[in-house]
């Protein structure tokens, strides 16, 4: 990998991307929910969060989307293209946590210059995040 990111060329089923550790904070899941336009009480208000059942106020699925992007994206570089992205939730992200992203290049497609990511996010109540992103690379683009 370069500073620009990884080349399709030199990348192989196997390959691991660097883990990436991103605490979670209040702030962190406040905010994801107000960019992305949620405004469930679950996300910003901890005493409707508990009446709910929850222990505190848990991240929404759109950062958790957005977090997925952000970790396969900034590996991957300006030269690749996020095609599809397929994720499931699993254990909340509540504050003072901590999500551990990994991954780990599962395919690819020479045809149609595109890789394959399996990645999650866990926490210490395990998988917060888990599935696949798609990127796709322009012919003879090299990072």
């Amino acid at each position: 990998m370069s500073a620009q990111g990884i080349s399709f060329d030199n990348t192989q089923v196997g390959d691991a991307l660097p883990a990436l550790d991103i605490p979670v904070s209040v702030e962190l899941i406040v905010s994801g929910a107000i960019a992305t336009r949620d405004f469930f009480p679950g996300h910003h208000d901890p005493e409707a969060a508990r009446k709910l059942g929850s222990k505190h106020i848990f991240m929404n699925i759109l950062t958790s989307n957005g977090l997925v992007e952000r970790y396969v994206g900034a590996w991957a570089g300006p030269q690749a293209l996020i095609g599809e992205v397929k994720i499931r939730l699993g254990a909340p992200n509540y504050p003072g946590d901590t999500m551990t992203m990994t991954g780990e290049v599962s395919a690819k497609d020479e045809a149609a210059r595109a890789l394959t990511v399996q990645l999650r996010g866990s926490n210490s109540m395990g998988d917060h995040v888990s599935g696949q992103v798609t990127l796709l690379f322009a012919e003879g683009a090299m990072a």
